[in-house]
């Protein structure tokens, strides 16, 4: 990555050319080698951290004026804290490739005359003017140190454009909390179509999607993404393999019914979801997937139309695989069909189905510690009449 971001952003030319000691790391610009004076006016050395946001795969930007500082306040030649750097206390996560760079804190300048640096250059420059200025005059410190930081090659990313928006957010060290999963998305109507939706853009080292079924016209009222015409017929699994191909990589979209002879088919998989509206597939799935260990969770849509408007229930609700029977027994999912079921007449509720898959990924990300979770539901049914959400948490 060093190579291509120098040879295509000149600021960056610029920085490495003058003696920078330039890294990149997380979608973070580093610049080690910072001179700057502590409490005692002893030599200390630190980092710059700024972060990149990608225009493309080639091309990066500033996000704002400010930086990030690994190190400790710098000082004035007077002993006193460098003035008119602002910020505060602050954390940023980089890579072990960057165990050496700790941030501590933050700082805030702008310049003057304009507000805004036109680029990385003016930035780097400036805040080491700042920070080193104090360190080059009592010292003759030297920040252009030419030094080369080994690139370590970080692992590959499942995306195949840069996820800016996790290193801007300061929340790298949550995502990672997914690099190992195997998830699996059984069923890929209304609910599934946007639990694969969601699923895609979570950096989970594989993901598989089944369903043999045709995408006909009411499938396109109640899934994500536009409609290309050519799709019209073909299987729900080719259409969304072909939409997807080109935003991650291990993503195996398949025809497939999943049902008792297709244990194989699920090996390695970590969690599944399960997105059928059938009470007797479900029943078979549910039965593959606790004889196989695995953790799941079902979703489950009811409408009515007793009172005029529509009206009725979603449910998320989650089998950990060593409750799983348990929870089977209790009977929370519908593993036989109703007649009377509204939504069994393909009505047009994407916001429902969205709703829906929402929810079951949220729970899924709870379960892997990105969101916090205040008690271990097992449990969610949401009321479309008065938008309350309940849950049950104690398996007793």
């Amino acid at each position: 990555m060093f190579h291509k971001l120098v040879s295509h952003n000149d600021d960056l030319r610029r920085l490495v050319e003058k003696g920078y000691a330039v890294a990149f790391d997380s979608n973070c610009l580093v610049v080690r080698d910072i001179p700057y004076l502590d409490h005692n006016r002893e030599l200390r050395i630190g980092a710059i951290v700024a972060k990149l946001e990608f225009i493309d795969n080639e091309h990066v930007k500033q996000t704002d004026h400010q930086i990030f500082f690994a190190g400790s306040m710098p000082h004035g030649l007077d002993g006193k804290p460098m003035p008119n750097l602002g910020g505060g206390p602050a954390q940023i996560a980089l890579s072990d490739a960057s165990k050496d760079v700790v941030v501590e804190r933050s700082f805030s300048n702008k310049p003057k005359a304009t507000g805004a640096f036109q680029d990385f250059f003016e930035k780097i420059e400036s805040y080491v003017g700042i920070i080193s200025g104090p360190a080059i005059e009592l010292h003759g410190a030297n920040p252009y140190t030419f030094r080369v930081i080994k690139e370590v090659v970080a692992e590959e990313s499942v995306f195949k454009f840069h996820d800016t928006l996790t290193s801007r957010a300061e929340i790298t060290d949550l995502s990672v909390k997914f690099k190992n999963d195997v998830v699996a998305v059984i069923g890929l109507g209304g609910s599934g179509a946007y639990v694969l939706d969601f699923l895609v853009k979570m950096p989970v080292r594989e993901i598989r999607g089944f369903d043999l079924d045709p995408f006909h016209v009411h499938n396109a009222f109640r899934s994500p993404g536009r409609l290309d015409p050519t799709e019209l017929g073909k299987t729900k699994a080719d259409v969304y393999r072909s939409r997807y191909d080109n935003f991650r990589t291990g993503l195996t979209i398949v025809p497939k019914f999943i049902d008792a002879s297709c244990a194989e088919d699920l090996d390695g998989v970590t969690f599944a979801f399960v997105c059928v509206d059938k009470g007797p597939s479900r029943a078979a799935i549910f039965d593959l997937l606790i004889a196989k260990g695995i953790p799941f969770i079902d979703v489950g849509m009811g409408l009515s139309r007793k009172k005029g408007p529509l009206n009725g229930m979603l449910r998320v609700t989650y089998y950990p695989s060593e409750h799983a029977q348990k929870l089977r027994d209790k009977g929370l999912a519908e593993l036989t069909d109703d007649p009377n079921d509204l939504y069994r007449t393909n009505i047009q509720i994407s916001e429902l189905n969205a709703l829906n898959a929402c929810l079951a990924v949220i729970r899924f990300k709870q379960l892997r510690g990105f969101y916090f979770e205040e008690l271990p539901h097992y449990h969610l049914l949401f009321e479309i009449g008065d938008l309350k959400i309940v849950g049950e948490s104690e398996l007793e």
